[in-house]
């Protein structure tokens, strides 16, 4: 019998999940076993797993579970250097030779186990099957927007932490904008997930959008028109051929530009489009202050849908659910091309 381990998620901030107790009972309904762990943190209770007929683990219990289980999860495991035997699913963040990738690719050679990773499980389009495009960008409208008001009031964006949805999001960004000037946005990659989850919350908060996407980047640039407006959303991930849209120089040019939201935040990258910063930010400090007069703040959070983790794990989970119903022929389909896919960068990484 096919056997799914969800594991409980050891990253701090982290409460979502990729299955929910209607995804268990679907999957049990297709003979599918499911074991759940505890999690002090899991933005869904346990027993509504349990009593969706899915068996329980100890919290991390995962590397003694059955041989043959495929281990489900979002994020990255600890980094004890353990080898690993089982077939995992989840976000692996090795593919684009990100730091450690090659380390963390030889456990699954050491160990016989193998990755399937959420990012590169896509259809015959080559387009994504499951992701958390829309909410990343939602979240991270919601904190520039945080930002943009924080420099009204002379201040520097504060701490954020888990919404409980997105109706509690929408009550503090709403009552935080009160007193701040009329903002107009940008978005860059409108037509994407990402950024129809920015555009959506701007129109929740009423904030005008001009939405770009390749037919307004195709001739690179200069954007003149980014300065221009008061919020800069990026939602396009950076790649060979992808035009600067901020300049490195911008803060000292004469703007109307004071936030900076770079959803798809990648400042490592060769090819990165906002070359005005050059680390992530975090849910303690938001924004990194890049210019003083007249301020310039970026937003860069890299875990933004957690922010978020009810709605986000309950849309993720839809999406996945019908390919997870595939488990029990993982050689094929989109779980084999991710297989395919493994095997070719595990291939490298140990050449």
């Amino acid at each position: 019998m096919t056997h799914l381990w969800i594991r409980s998620e050891s990253r701090p901030n982290e409460e979502r999940v990729g299955l929910t107790p209607d995804g268990v009972k679907a999957l049990r309904a297709k003979g599918i076993a499911v074991t759940v762990e505890e999690s002090p943190h899991r933005v869904l209770p346990l027993d509504s797993f349990t009593a969706a007929g899915a068996d329980v683990a100890p919290e991390g219990s995962w590397p003694d579970a059955p041989a043959d289980a495929i281990v489900f999860g979002l994020k990255e495991l600890p980094d004890d250097g353990m080898a690993l035997r089982h077939r995992h699913i989840m976000f692996g963040h090795a593919f684009k030779r990100q730091s450690g990738w090659d380390g963390f690719l030889r456990r699954f050679g050491e160990g016989g186990g193998a990755l399937y990773d959420l990012e590169y499980l896509v259809d015959k389009d080559n387009r994504r099957v499951a992701a958390f495009g829309f909410w990343a960008g939602y979240a991270g409208a919601a904190v520039s927007a945080l930002a943009w008001a924080a420099q009204a009031r002379g201040t520097v964006c504060g701490p954020v932490g888990t919404w409980k949805d997105a109706d509690a999001l929408q009550d503090e960004v709403r009552a935080a904008l009160a007193d701040a000037p009329q903002a107009r946005a940008l978005v860059i990659g409108a037509l994407g997930r990402v950024g129809s989850g920015a555009q959506k919350l701007c129109e929740q908060m009423g904030i005008p959008v001009t939405g770009w996407d390749m037919a307004e980047t195709a001739h690179g640039g200069p954007f003149p028109e980014v300065l221009e407006h008061e919020i800069f959303f990026n939602c396009i991930l950076a790649m060979p051929g992808v035009p600067v849209f901020v300049p490195p120089d911008a803060g000292g040019r004469a703007r109307r530009l004071g936030v900076i939201g770079d959803i798809a935040c990648d400042p490592s990258s060769d090819y990165n489009p906002v070359p005005v910063y050059d680390a992530v930010t975090s849910w303690e400090s938001p924004v990194v202050r890049v210019h003083d007069a007249p301020p310039l703040d970026v937003m860069a959070i890299d875990n933004l849908p957690s922010l978020l983790p009810l709605e986000s794990s309950l849309d993720f989970a839809a999406q996945l659910l019908p390919h997870l119903l595939t488990l029990d022929r993982i050689d094929a389909g989109v779980w084999g091309q991710a297989h395919t896919t493994f095997e070719t960068h595990l291939k490298e990484a140990t050449e």
